[in-house]
């Protein structure tokens, strides 16, 4: 991570923010509807699934898609295909 000689912790947030986006790649946030209708595209997917919310619960989802990370955020739990490998995560974080 770099550092900043005399610089605000913004100019720090903003350079970790930097960092965790060259570390995971680029993550494209869709509606729920095209998250499903990639997750049909794909043969046997594999989908990242949290439920997070501080006042009002909410289901994340990540997928992977022709080398693209794909993420949504439900109010509702998605209805995922029958022959999608499901992996529980204690939490998403996604660079904002």
């Amino acid at each position: 991570m770099m550092a900043y000689a005399g610089g605000s912790s913004a100019a720090a947030a903003h350079a970790a923010l930097v960092q965790a986006v060259k570390a995971s790649g680029a993550i494209i946030r869709v509606e729920s509807d095209a998250f499903m209708t990639i997750l049909y595209k794909i043969e046997q997917p594999l989908v990242v699934m949290s439920i997070g919310g501080l006042f009002k619960k909410d289901f994340r989802y990540l997928t992977s898609y022709k080398g693209l990370i794909f993420y949504t955020k439900s109010s509702s739990e998605l209805i995922l295909p029958g022959r999608t490998e499901l992996i529980t995560a204690k939490d998403i974080w996604i660079p904002s």
